[in-house]
């Protein structure tokens, strides 16, 4: 009902701004295929962002088309885009993989696109050429790292939100202790879980944001050092609070215990917010990172996570274009921004966040320093993979198969194999 809702709440408003749209631009027409890896959202696509589109352009069809397995989604793209198969609009990966696809000839330069000035150049950086010449994805969202948490929990055993790593782990002992939840809601199945909502949630406090993250790039620190060692070390003391056979949990059994009631913190993103609102009975909470021993100031993965691109090879380029100038709108950023909480819009234009979690999330803008993902930009364009490294070695540390020390090694090791700046003089 409340779907229904704003679905017509939107046709309303969207009825008057929309006529002159459509009846200048009725004769354009065609079925567009939107390629993306987030399945979870499919509903709100065809239910509410479609419709709100198809009241400007109503002989325009849209079809969204995620993959089956998020994990999947490199793999099934690049193999689509090299048979021809493809979608006509592409969900981009932010920085490399995306990058590559475009010096490919898969994506187009979007320079000319009606309403790409909405976006800084710090929005576009993610789908940019290295010279900045060329932007070839429409900015649409960033995630922002942190830990979600059932207040009810919380109330029951005593617990308030850490602000320290001491805090943090003496309030996951305490669990622990009561023994009736699992502590921390995170598995090691999937790799890419113990990277992303471990080494690169609570890394950015240990090597400064920014500062550690571009001096990988320009080759004057190491991940077997100072701040990206730390960060393995970090994520070694969570081993005592994971749930019982976490080494075999995927990516949606840690959702479940979450979800169930069954498990007190989730190290997580905001893009879960709107993932769990409906599946939860408790109220959520929100906090930040926790700081290391003496640290003052904070800083959050403030991810550039998502886009749209148009693939070359569609056949229906104008209708294509239509859509992803649509894109640019604030309509299209105060939709995605409040349908889908936790994902937070690249726009300038001004949007209330109406989840209150979500605008938790957001809030730590105002407190702490943005960073990305340490591996996404240059770090992965080689072999072996940066990100990939990360995944594997993350969980390898969480599995108690390598020490922090070998698996900052290992990851070092891989990166010096490749890439010249981190190479030895």
């Amino acid at each position: 009902m409340k779907r229904l809702l704003s679905l017509l709440s939107i046709l309303v408003i969207a009825g008057t701004a929309g006529m002159t749209a459509v009846a200048q631009d009725e004769d354009i027409s065609g079925t567009l295929t939107i390629e993306s890896w987030r399945n979870d959202d499919l509903v709100i696509w065809e239910d509410v962002i479609i419709p709100a589109f198809n009241a400007h352009y109503p002989n325009i069809e849209v079809v969204f088309a995620p993959v089956g397995d998020p994990a999947q989604y490199n793999a099934a793209l690049q193999a689509k885009l090299e048979g021809g198969t493809a979608g006509d609009l592409i969900t981009c990966r932010p920085f490399d993989l995306s990058l590559q696809h475009f010096q490919d000839g898969y994506l187009v330069s979007l320079n000319d696109l009606p309403g790409m000035a909405s976006f800084s150049d710090v929005a576009k950086s993610a789908w940019v050429t290295d010279d900045g010449s060329d932007v070839f994805c429409v900015p649409m969202a960033s995630v922002i790292h942190g830990f979600l948490y059932n207040t009810e929990i919380f109330a029951e055993l005593g617990l308030e939100e850490p602000a320290t790593e001491a805090e943090f782990l003496a309030l996951l002992q305490a669990i622990k202790d009561d023994g009736t939840y699992v502590p921390l809601a995170m598995g090691t199945n999937d790799q890419w879980e113990a990277a992303t909502m471990g080494y690169q949630n609570i890394g950015p406090n240990y090597w400064k944001g920014e500062e550690g993250r571009l001096g990988l790039i320009d080759g004057t620190v190491k991940y077997n050092e100072d701040g990206f060692l730390a960060a393995f070390e970090a994520l070694a003391r969570w081993i005592p609070f994971l749930p019982e056979g976490y080494q075999a949990n995927t990516y949606p059994d840690s959702q479940n215990l979450f979800t169930l009631g069954m498990a007190a913190v989730y190290p997580t993103g905001s893009w879960d917010v709107g993932v769990f609102n409906p599946l939860v009975d408790f109220e959520m909470g929100a906090f930040k990172p926790p700081l290391p021993e003496g640290a003052e100031q904070c800083y959050i993965s403030d991810h550039t996570d998502i886009a749209m691109g148009l693939n070359a090879a569609s056949p229906n380029r104008e209708a294509a274009l239509k859509f992803l100038e649509w894109m640019t709108t604030q309509e299209f950023a105060e939709l995605y921004t409040n349908q889908l909480p936790g994902f937070f819009t690249l726009s300038s234009h001004e949007i209330e966040v109406e989840d209150p979690v979500a605008a938790e999330f957001l809030s730590w803008r105002g407190e702490c320093e943005s960073t990305i993902r340490s591996a996404y930009q240059i770090l992965s364009r080689g072999e072996p993979n940066n990100e990939l490294d990360l995944w594997q070695m993350s969980a390898n540390v969480l599995n108690g198969a390598m020490t922090p020390q070998e698996a900052a090694d290992k990851v070092q090791e891989g990166l010096e194999a490749w890439y010249e700046p981190q190479q030895p003089e």
